[in-house]
């Protein structure tokens, strides 16, 4: 086996992979400067709701890896039963948050359903192609299927660890940015807090998953906390790319849809199932999904 490249010299083989990285980072601080720009001097509503959500999903992470410091390893089928919960909450708010909404904002653009429908499958595979390209260029490792991405040496492991959980909480951040897109609190409160609900398990799982590992509790806990930083980044990002509303709106909520239906799918349900707890993580799922419909009938 040939010896992994370190990031710099990978970069300087692969010139294209280093122009691209380098582009998107920048692509997406310009995004995130000009919502904190319309946020600060104009009073944009939109985007002071938006990162107001992403902030309440970072505490919530916070709260939720916190306990990682006093707790003792959970059994297994306790930490397939938090995730499982954790995705179902996660397809819930899919479907109820943003794909139904998705719908009736196309219905109404186009004045037709059969053209409407098309333009919401367009923007779910939209997103799952965002979140694939994403996995192709970035190099991470999933606790279950080991490295993906570009082979690399990346210095201390757990960056590996910690770019494959913000993988994961990218969609999240776009879709609390999407959902207030349109300053439509009746979309963006129920998201809010359903994503709220759904990081504080989520947070303390990944926090002693990592545990598991071998580090140190506090690095555990450091890297679950820090993770939720990604939830107002993306919110910054989300509310910037759709502010100009139009035929975008309907698209961004499929897009973040469609990105949080493969992360469940791809990432948290195969990890549920790794130890043949799979009841146990289909129970979880149930009750996870159930919960964040009632909570999405409360707010209606």
């Amino acid at each position: 086996m040939s010896q992994q490249l370190t990031v710099r010299e990978y970069a300087q083989k692969h010139k294209i992979w280093a122009a691209t990285i380098i582009f998107l980072t920048v692509l997406v601080m310009i995004f995130c400067l000009q919502g904190l720009y319309q946020m600060v001097f104009l009073h944009s509503k939109p985007v002071l709701y938006a990162f107001t959500a992403g902030m309440v999903g970072f505490l919530a992470t916070s709260v939720g890896s916190l306990p990682g410091f006093f707790l003792n390893k959970l059994s297994l089928k306790t930490e397939n039963v938090m995730l499982g919960t954790s995705a179902g909450m996660m397809l819930a708010a899919a479907i109820f948050s943003l794909l139904l909404p998705s719908i009736e904002a196309s219905d109404k653009l186009f004045q037709n359903h059969t053209i409407a429908m098309l333009w919401v499958i367009f923007g779910m595979f939209l997103g799952v192609f965002m979140l694939l390209g994403i996995h192709a260029i970035t190099p991470h490792e999933h606790l279950t299927t080991g490295k993906e991405g570009p082979e690399m040496n990346v210095n201390a492991g757990i960056w590996l660890f910690v770019l494959a959980i913000i993988i994961h909480n990218v969609p999240e951040g776009l879709a609390l940015g999407i959902s207030f897109a349109a300053e439509d609190t009746d979309i963006g409160i129920p998201f809010t807090a359903a994503i709220a609900l759904q990081d504080m398990p989520e947070g303390l799982a990944v926090v002693l998953a990592l545990c598991r590992t071998g580090i140190s509790r506090l690095k555990a806990v450091s890297v679950g906390v820090l993770s939720g930083l990604m939830e107002p980044i993306g919110a910054l990002l989300g509310v910037s790319l759709t502010s100009q509303l139009g035929y975008v709106y309907p698209l961004g909520l499929a897009l973040s849809a469609g990105a949080m239906i493969f992360v469940v799918s791809h990432e948290v349900i195969p990890e549920t199932h790794k130890s043949g707890q799979q009841l146990s993580a289909t129970f979880g799922i149930m009750v996870g999904f159930c919960l964040l419909m009632l909570v999405e009938q409360m707010f209606d």
